[in-house]
């Protein structure tokens, strides 16, 4: 399926700003599960593109205002058309960091015993030889879903997995957190994925986040676990980036002085080609 997005993020403020520095995860590459046809990215001032250590390809870019200068807006732009191929399992290539990694805590998604003893309801423990069961994740992330409801407004992007899995209720990106915690409490690399989701009825997951489980540690294979519609990742899915947990690859990061206070619209538009 071909899927055109469009994804505004609207600054503004109530003084002239000053100073901003902003990185952006807001490209989406090429791989096993998508074709990118095309892909532009706005800015208010020239944009440098990098890899960050995840494999994402990140712009950034600095606005030095004048003393005279009264800029009391800015506006970020990405659009493109991306062909969803519905592959949700897949092998890293080999310049890509070690599932090792994804083992590690996170500010955002830490193992915790609580975690675990959920966990292990699902998989009473990890292979000795670094593989993991599709139909146990599967059921594990089905089983975040149930104790983790879908709730608007509910935490804030600062929320961690196990505030989130205690309170019973969270958006997309704590569901994904929660999976992603318990994985590492069980010894399981897994990592965060932000993107983008198509469905005409379900407007406010144009924004979407789900999770990477790695299958074998040794082959590098992965799954990508859609929590929130319990299911492996299909076309309707558009992979943006991915991290350690949200913390590590939000859509724009950034610094700023002078601005006073700061509102933020953001818009997202997804239609099939």
């Amino acid at each position: 399926m071909k899927l055109h997005i469009k994804h505004t993020t609207d600054y503004r403020y109530t003084e002239p700003l000053r100073y901003a520095l902003q990185t952006l995860w807001l490209t989406p590459l090429s791989g096993p599960a998508q074709t990118v046809d095309f892909w532009s990215l706005g800015a208010p001032e020239e944009l440098f593109a990098q890899t960050d250590a995840f494999g994402n390809s990140i712009h950034s870019y600095t606005f030095v205002g004048e003393l005279t200068d009264n800029v009391r807006w800015s506006l970020v732009n990405a659009a493109g058309v991306v062909e969803t191929l519905g592959v949700a399992e897949f092998t890293d290539g080999q310049g890509m960091p070690l599932p090792q990694l994804y083992l590690r805590e996170s500010p955002l998604a830490r193992p915790h015993p609580r975690l675990a003893e959920f966990g292990r309801r699902f998989i009473a423990s990890p292979a000795l030889d670094g593989t993991a069961d599709l139909q146990a994740i599967l059921a594990l992330a089905a089983g975040v879903a149930g104790v983790v409801s879908y709730q608007k407004n509910s935490t804030t992007v600062t929320t961690t997995a196990l505030q989130a899995f205690e309170a019973g209720a969270g958006v997309c990106q704590d569901q994904a957190h929660v999976m992603v915690a318990i994985c590492r409490s069980l010894g399981i690399p897994a990592r965060y994925v932000s993107g983008y989701f198509y469905a005409a009825n379900e407007p406010d997951l144009a924004s979407h986040a789900w999770a990477d489980v790695c299958l074998d540690v040794a082959g590098r294979r992965w799954v990508s676990i859609d929590v929130t519609h319990r299911c492996v990742i299909d076309e309707r899915h558009v992979r943006l980036a991915m991290g350690t947990d949200y913390s590590a690859c939000p859509p724009i990061k950034g610094v700023r002085h002078g601005g006073g206070e700061e509102s933020m619209t953001v818009s997202i538009t997804i239609e099939p080609v």
